[in-house]
């Protein structure tokens, strides 16, 4: 128990201090591909899927641990990463970037957490596992490993996905540097690193992979056979409070998203970003709705931007690409109502009155 305790609360930790730092937001990235076509935080992301599954699979090949890919629902998996894409707009941020805003003091974010927990809970065991079962039943009649679909190894897959990612990562760096003006440093050597230097998103990138990579085999230390995860220790956390069923629902992954709290709590008091804003009603209604949405979304896909978006891929199955494929769509989707339509709509306005002015 004390193992479980303290690696889940240090891989978390230190997830929670690297994305805050970093500013390792999915929601914002995938938007940023559509609104502003800058594709750098989905670059950052192939980092982290790269480097996680080089990693892992060396350890697997090495026996150190162990993963079976299990069926794949692709019914649950495009409908459910659709449907959290679209919540995670709303929201304003996806479930790992909900729990290390919460840890900044963002009342919005405790508010999206507490639909996500919630309807994740109500998924998982509570009046909609007929739902959430029913569907995940469409399964698919090949298995949910891509090489094993197609009866190779795993390796040749893996270096076409780093041969992509250096392709577009050195295209972006070689691209003309767009001068963005710092303040004047007010901090030396570690401290200023660590809580004031603005970290490049690549740099972000392989640090949550390496994380990533370690939470495998801690995890699998203390019977979790699985990688980072965040939308079952979410809902397990609420579960337990209400249930107070220790052996059910407390896992290496409850004290993994309590640490990711913490250590965004850690980074932003360190970098003096942390206060508390509370949001308006209009806003605190989106987020809510959006929470309800990811828990809703990633109980039918099986996982979240991380569950699926990160580790799924890395590990090359069918549900963790076509899920990230679809949650993309999703936020392209929400993205469209939520920013540019709502824009389109007054430009016009502002044209026609221009019109009418002159």
């Amino acid at each position: 128990m004390i193992q479980m305790v303290l690696t889940g609360l240090l891989c978390g930790a230190l997830l929670g201090f690297v994305m805050q730092r970093g500013r390792f937001c999915l929601t914002g990235g995938f938007r940023d591909m559509y609104i502003a076509k800058d594709n750098r935080m989905f670059y950052a992301l192939l980092i982290a899927i790269s480097v996680q599954s080089v990693g892992v699979y060396a350890l697997i090949q090495a026996g150190l641990i162990q993963f079976e890919a299990g069926t794949f629902s692709w019914l649950a998996t495009i409908l459910g990463s659709f449907v959290f894409g679209i919540g995670i707009i709303l929201a304003g941020g996806c479930a790992t970037g909900t729990w290390y805003r919460a840890g900044e003091g963002l009342i919005g974010s405790w508010i999206a957490l507490f639909g996500y927990m919630g309807m994740a809970a109500i998924m998982k065991t509570g009046a909609l596992v007929p739902v959430n079962e029913g569907i995940r039943e469409a399964t698919s009649p090949v298995t949910n490993s891509i090489p094993a679909t197609f009866g190779l190894s795993v390796w040749p897959f893996i270096v076409v996905l780093v041969a992509i990612t250096a392709f577009v990562v050195i295209r972006h760096l070689r691209k003309p540097k767009v001068f963005i003006p710092t303040l004047k440093a007010k901090r030396t050597g570690l401290t200023h690193l660590l809580f004031e230097k603005r970290w490049h998103p690549f740099f972000t990138a392989i640090l949550v992979g390496l994380i990533a990579l370690l939470a495998w085999p801690l995890s699998e230390a203390t019977g979790r056979m699985s990688g980072l995860g965040v939308t079952t220790p979410s809902a397990n956390i609420l579960q337990y409070l209400v249930t107070g069923d220790s052996d059910s629902y407390i896992n290496w992954g409850v004290f993994l998203v309590l640490g990711i709290f913490l250590g965004s709590f850690i980074a932003a008091k360190g970098s003096r970003e942390f206060r508390f804003r509370a949001p308006d009603a209009k806003t605190a209604v989106s987020s809510f709705s959006g929470g309800l949405l990811m828990g809703f979304g990633a109980s039918w896909a099986g996982g979240c931007s991380i569950g699926n978006g990160l580790v799924m891929t890395a590990m090359m199955t069918w549900q963790g690409w076509i899920s990230l494929i679809f949650m993309i769509l999703g936020t392209w989707t929400a993205s469209y109502f939520v920013f540019v339509r709502p824009r389109k709509k007054a430009n016009a306005k502002q044209g026609a009155l221009n019109t009418t002015t002159a």
